[in-house]
């Protein structure tokens, strides 16, 4: 299992729901070990991203593939004696059901919420459901990606080629490979790319896997000639003003590849065309992304992630919505 630094273990998980004719219906589990009912979730294992945990844990628990949607955040508790964080996703289907009794899960039930907050056998799960009530059930992620790590500027440069098609490093490749899996997290997403060369590198591993076509936006584009500055430079324009606020009012999945030069400006803006305050977060390091979901035309969760797991599962900062 995953353990954070100070012993604490790692563990995800997810409401489940549908939506059914008499109203929203969320998956509970019986742990025959713990005669208990609880939300789909389990352990991080070693080196594990916790956005992968919390789809692995559900589909090994439930047979259901979800998306993850809003974050509905953690519950910290004892468990045999030792502290343990439990993150949680609103998460829908996208796979049929194929659940299979085994011996740490034995029965699988969609209930109504009212009778899934009767069912559940700890206060800290009706905390889950609780939140989970107060926000929007359906949600769309908007999701600002920082480039991967590219091979050095200065060398490119001094090699004679232009700052446009500069690609990414060994650890770039890596960082882009991860990505495919962990943005697969989420609903299928359309996807906008700087014209960059370590951009669009960046986001065809998940483009190809989710079988849908990356489109390069020249007005999100930092170097080179396409975005009309020198090296380096980028400039807020009319297009990338309209371009953003098309993909964020569309209300569809969208991932958006972009540079340091002008994610702050992009994250700005999204929150622009939906009346939110900014959240609060570090700047985004190479291969780290924000997942903003939206519902109603409101902000319902943001939060931070990067490729590599590390020692918190992947989250550099994980802010709630203002």
């Amino acid at each position: 299992m995953a353990e954070a630094a100070n012993g604490e273990i790692q563990a995800a998980g997810a409401v489940l729901w549908r939506a059914r004719a008499g109203g929203t219906e969320t998956a509970l589990v019986h742990r025959p070990r713990y005669d208990d009912w609880s939300f789909p979730k389990g352990k991080s294992l070693p080196g594990e991203h916790v956005l992968l945990t919390a789809v692995r844990e559900v589909e090994e628990e439930t047979g259901v593939r979800v998306a993850l949607g809003r974050r509905l955040g953690p519950q910290s508790y004892l468990a045999d004696g030792q502290p343990k964080r439990v993150e949680y996703w609103a998460a829908r289907p996208v796979s049929p059901e194929r659940f299979a009794p085994n011996d740490e899960v034995d029965a699988l039930a969609w209930l109504p919420l009212a009778a899934a907050r009767e069912q559940l056998s700890y206060p800290r799960d009706h905390a889950v459901l609780d939140t989970f009530t107060a926000g929007p059930l359906d949600t769309a992620p908007v999701i600002l990606l920082r480039h991967a790590s590219a091979v050095a500027k200065k060398e490119w440069r001094q090699a004679g080629h232009a700052d446009l098609s500069r690609p990414l490093s060994d650890r770039g490749r890596a960082q882009a490979a991860a990505l495919a899996g962990l943005l697969g997290c989420f609903a299928a997403a359309q996807v906008i790319s700087s014209a960059a060369e370590r951009c669009l590198a960046t986001v065809t591993p998940y483009a190809e896997r989710a079988g849908v076509p990356v489109t390069a936006e020249p007005a999100f584009t930092v170097g080179g000639t396409t975005s009309g500055h020198g090296e380096g430079d980028w400039t807020e324009t009319p297009a990338a003003r309209s371009r953003i606020t098309e993909a964020v009012t569309a209300a569809r999945p969208v991932v958006i590849c972009a540079h340091r030069q002008n994610l702050s400006w992009l994250l700005a803006q999204v929150c622009a065309a939906i009346s939110a305050p900014v959240p609060d977060g570090q700047p985004l390091p190479r291969g780290a992304f924000w997942v903003l979901q939206v519902g109603g035309r409101r902000l319902a969760s943001a939060e931070q992630h990067r490729a590599e797991a590390g020692p918190h599962g992947g989250f550099r900062g994980v802010v709630p919505p203002g």
